[in-house]
């Protein structure tokens, strides 16, 4: 499968990390891990889109609102202006050797 890069990455807060979801297969891995008991409606709608996402039958900008919905629906959603941004990056490393 191709990578069906998303626009933008959807940030999903697991149990003590935050997951950046930047494409289709990363959903995928996402829905594979999803309990068999939570496994209802909207998630069965979502697989379906995702799935329809990678054969070009479905826009992939749908499929990533839907994941975000479902995320969303799921209390999972970390929205990108809620991520923390964080010190040292590579433009600060980069001050001192100029």
């Amino acid at each position: 499968m191709a990578s069906f890069q998303f626009d933008l990455p959807v940030y999903v807060q697991r149990k003590h990390f935050i997951e950046e979801i930047m494409n289709l297969h990363e959903a995928f891995d996402f829905l594979d891990e999803w309990p068999e008991y939570k496994r209802d409606i909207p998630y069965e709608t979502l697989q379906r889109a995702c799935r329809e996402a990678a054969c070009g039958r479905f826009p992939l900008s749908a499929a990533r609102q839907n994941f975000q919905r479902f995320v969303k629906r799921a209390g999972m959603l970390i929205e990108s202006e809620d991520m923390p941004s964080f010190v040292g990056s590579s433009n600060d490393r980069n001050i001192g050797n100029a």
